[in-house]
């Protein structure tokens, strides 16, 4: 008996289970898409193997035997654990599947000049996703999920998050750009330490930026200050004075040109951080990962080697 069980498979315990619920072999081979002369076969194929009678032949049609129950109670057992497998199986894919909110923190700098066109793609690849945007809140905890991902310029990203470094973020001095003819009746103008200046002001005295200007121009030369870095970079086109910007920033506009060479020391490094509990997020992993792979793709613009194409979709 131990080795005729071990012969059977699920289509026949299936067989076995039609031909009970319906009473006979017409109505089970409809039923399972068979002629009834192969339902005969198999179940005649079956007997044999068990040595066991399955089903009574009546007028009536067929009744099972008590060999036929005990396997029409396995045909359902088995059915109904197929039935569940697949059903976690299904949920488990529905579940990875990203979809939902993500809360991502980071600065005004970054999100206009650097981001809002790849959240602009991503949100095209998923649209079962709502991105929830925070600016300007570097206090934003993560392990407490106020976000669940941050994008920040800074040299001491905090320890309890993991993060990937994408580039450094370069700095240089930038002015108004003028056409031709205005440079050429500029040729003669005074050194770049000697224009007005324009800079942070006090509320981000700490930035290396700030603390450098203020440290190497006059303070008279100085006069202008805004507490962004988008204010700073308007006022330079505005042609209010010079000053130095993040390369992502200066050498996208086309209203700015830069005055003189890079200056590594005056930026930060650019990380994309996120709680290591989250990561494995299916929503998380999808935004850690895109950007991961667009963001590299940046890096000569990050780092001052002039514009890079924007992101864009494959094929377009």
């Amino acid at each position: 008996m131990d080795k005729s069980a071990r012969r059977l498979v699920w289509d026949d315990l299936r067989l076995i289970r039609s031909i009970a619920e319906h009473g006979g072999l017409s109505a089970a081979a409809g039923h399972l898409g068979l002629a009834v002369s192969t339902v005969f076969r198999r179940l005649e194929q079956m007997e044999a193997v068990l040595e066991a009678t399955l089903f009574e032949r009546h007028r009536a049609g067929y009744a099972l035997t008590p060999a036929g129950e005990e396997l029409l109670a396995l045909a359902e057992r088995v059915d109904e654990d197929v039935t569940a497998v697949a059903r976690r199986i299904a949920g488990q894919q529905r579940v990875q599947q990203p979809r939902g909110e993500l809360s991502i923190a980071t600065n005004d700098t970054l999100l206009t000049e650097l981001l809002t066109p790849l959240f602009a793609v991503f949100s095209r690849r998923h649209p079962e996703m709502r991105l929830n945007v925070r600016v300007g809140n570097p206090s934003l905890n993560l392990a407490r999920r106020d976000a669940d991902i941050a994008i920040r310029a800074t040299d001491h990203p905090p320890e309890n998050l993991a993060g990937v470094r994408i580039a450094r973020m370069v700095w240089a001095p930038y002015g108004k750009a003028m056409s031709p003819t205005a440079r050429r009746r500029s040729a003669g103008a005074s050194p770049l330490e000697e224009q007005p200046w324009v800079t942070l002001n006090d509320e981000l005295a700490g930035h290396s930026s700030t603390r450098f200007v203020r440290t190497n121009v006059p303070a008279e030369r100085i006069g202008y200050t805004v507490n962004t870095v988008s204010g700073l970079a308007e006022a330079i086109e505005a042609g209010i004075g010079v000053g130095y910007l993040p390369c992502v920033v200066g050498d996208t506009r086309q209203g700015l040109t830069r005055l003189g060479p890079l200056a590594p020391a005056l930026g930060n490094n650019l990380w994309l951080l996120s709680h290591p509990d989250l990561r494995g997020v299916p929503r998380v992993r999808a935004m850690l990962d895109f950007l991961a792979a667009e963001m590299v793709k940046l890096r000569p613009l990050l780092e001052g080697e002039r514009p890079h194409a924007p992101a864009r979709e494959p094929g377009s």
